[in-house]
């Protein structure tokens, strides 16, 4: 964890700041952007607490997926040493990118929350359960794509162009109440949709958001992950060889 912290935070001006900065650019600019083109955002009063509800959560599954899909090649030379085993470099990226993704998400959402409306009634166990699941997912669907970047090289330039749209159908920009039936019936089975619609039931009381199934979402990431650590444990010496 150490060494990922350095190479990760390390070499770049302001360290941890960019981490803080990022996604509240992101933030500020959707924010601004559209209360020009819309006066009120689907729930409650502040573009910028709604989309950052969404954003931040769904940041958190993209960079452990993205993190721990690229961990083998990043450590391939550490990992020829016997002490130190394909596991260790996919816990160490798990644990940094959680505890840094987290601790960002509290900042910026106390933050926010404190300067638009400090008498918002929030509700910790969603909120809980909303990043536990996305750090679930991206864990695992981050371990299979580790595997299969391995084995095959073009499939990372594949999911990258897949990956283009995924804010647009995960729930961060539209609630999934407000789509289309048909784009409903599809969209369900994306599960990054029931994290972004569970942590909004945590900030906005009067949303329900009944399409959420947290089995849905476990069950797609344990199937991923059963996939991805016995694929790895036989192909890991393969891919560090290739």
């Amino acid at each position: 964890m150490l060494r990922e912290m350095a190479t990760r935070y390390g070499r770049s001006p302001g360290g941890y700041v960019w981490a803080v900065l990022e996604p509240l650019g992101g933030i500020l600019v959707m924010g601004f952007g559209f209360s020009v083109l819309v006066r009120t955002p689907p729930l409650g009063t502040s573009f910028f607490l709604y989309f950052a509800t969404g954003l931040l959560v769904f940041s958190l599954y993209q960079n452990l997926s993205g993190a721990i899909g690229r961990c083998i090649n990043f450590s391939r030379a550490l990992l020829f040493y016997p002490a130190v085993t394909w596991v260790d470099a996919v816990l160490a990226r798990f644990f940094l990118t959680v505890l840094t993704d987290t601790f960002v998400m509290i900042l910026l959402l106390t933050g926010l929350t404190m300067s638009i409306d400090s008498s918002t009634t929030l509700d910790i166990i969603p909120m809980v359960e909303a990043v536990a699941l996305a750090a679930l997912l991206g864990l695992s669907v981050g371990l299979l794509n580790c595997v299969i970047f391995g084995l095959f090289n073009i499939w990372m330039q594949i999911w990258g162009i897949m990956m283009r749209p995924m804010l647009l159908v995960s729930g961060v920009l539209f609630l999934y109440e407000s789509l289309p039936p048909f784009l409903q019936s599809v969209l369900w089975y994306n599960p990054v949709m029931h994290i972004t619609g569970l942590m909004r039931t945590g900030f906005y009381s009067n949303y329900e958001a009944s399409y959420v199934s947290i089995s849905f979402v476990v069950g797609v990431s344990v199937i991923c992950l059963f996939l991805g650590v016995v694929l790895m444990g036989r192909y890991h010496r393969v891919i560090l060889n290739r």
